[in-house]
């Protein structure tokens, strides 16, 4: 009898809620943070009503992830959280803000700007915030025994700004591409002005990090370029320039929606080069998904309830994106 690796998979599943979430908040969070680009209130509210049937729900990943990440390894999230507690707290303050703006600007009409404010702010800080944190653990988390010993301002680094940057952009073409498939007119005219400057500004943005990346340990480099591994880690950029290929065809073509698919598999290619440089650690460097697994019948006994709840995610997520698929039109939707 095969034994079960309990650790992997809960690795994968967290792994796979964190990605569900990066792509599916992250077109929410990229619209925020596009919204002063797009003065009209009239594109803003087409914009706002774009992502009212969903947004709310994306964020069931986030819970997803972080819970998952507490219960099934205990051990990185306690040493993960105070490392991190700065980009954490600025996140949720985000994307509070995001969320009450969402809601509070169709109430008013006279601070209905301080709102849009606070939507594109929360916005821009969440999603910058998220970026810093990925890469304050990329770079290695500081830990003695079982517990965190660096500093407060440990995770603020040159590379942690570039990832926060980097996420800035990506999230941007992920929202203009959105913008693309669910819009007409102007306004859709204008998102693929915005989805051609983006993608040049990610394509910098991912070769800048892949080149970075390998220099904060040689761990990285040997996952990347020692042999065997490159057969192995090779078809990771052939993918990524062949991707990008079709995603310039798609916009040159003015396909509405592969633009946005095509980005989604750059975001996906991008984590699969993620996760080969950090498996098997959780805490790189530090920590493996062995060593900060929680008792296997724990493991175990989450693992049946989480075979029930993501189908049930996925299943009410898919009905409600296939329901309000098509384009927004002006005048109609959320207020």
């Amino acid at each position: 009898m095969i034994p079960i690796d309990l650790p992997t998979i809960w690795a994968f599943i967290i792994a796979f809620a964190v990605f569900v979430y990066v792509v599916m908040d992250g077109f929410d969070l990229g619209l925020g943070i596009l919204f002063p680009l797009f003065p009209k209130k009239e594109d803003r509210d087409v914009i706002m009503n774009s992502v009212a049937p969903v947004w709310d729900g994306n964020e069931t990943w986030l819970v997803l992830g972080g819970g998952g990440l507490m219960a099934a390894f205990p051990l990185a999230y306690a040493v993960l959280m105070p490392a991190l507690y700065t980009p954490m707290i600025v996140m949720l303050l985000g994307l509070v803000f995001r969320g009450v703006a969402f809601e509070f600007r169709w109430r008013t009409t006279r601070e209905r700007n301080r709102w849009d404010i606070a939507f594109a702010g929360g916005s821009l800080l969440a999603t910058l915030a998220q970026g810093i944190a990925l890469g304050a653990i990329l770079q290695g988390i500081h830990v003695s025994g079982r517990h965190y010993a660096g500093g407060w301002w440990d995770w603020l680094t040159p590379f942690s700004i570039l990832t926060g940057v980097a996420l800035v952009i990506g999230y941007a073409l992920l929202g203009s591409t959105w913008l693309v498939m669910k819009t007409e007119g102007e306004l859709r005219d204008r998102a693929y002005q915005l989805s051609w400057l983006l993608l040049v500004a990610m394509l910098c943005a991912i070769g800048i990090v892949s080149i970075a990346t390998p220099f904060l340990h040689v761990q990285y480099t040997h996952r990347w370029f020692a042999w065997p591994n490159i057969i192995l880690t090779a078809p990771v950029p052939v993918a990524v320039a062949a991707v990008t290929v079709m995603l310039l065809r798609s916009l040159a073509n003015k396909y509405d929606y592969q633009p946005f698919f095509l980005t989604l598999a750059l975001f996906a290619l991008s984590y699969a080069g993620l996760g080969i440089s950090m498996y098997p650690y959780i805490v790189p460097q530090s920590i493996t998904i062995w060593q900060a697994a929680s008792p296997a019948n724990s493991q175990l006994f989450m693992l049946v309830g989480v075979a029930i709840l993501i189908p049930l995610i996925l299943g009410y997520t898919a009905w409600a994106y296939w329901v309000f698929r098509g384009k927004v039109k002006a005048g109609s939707g959320y207020h």
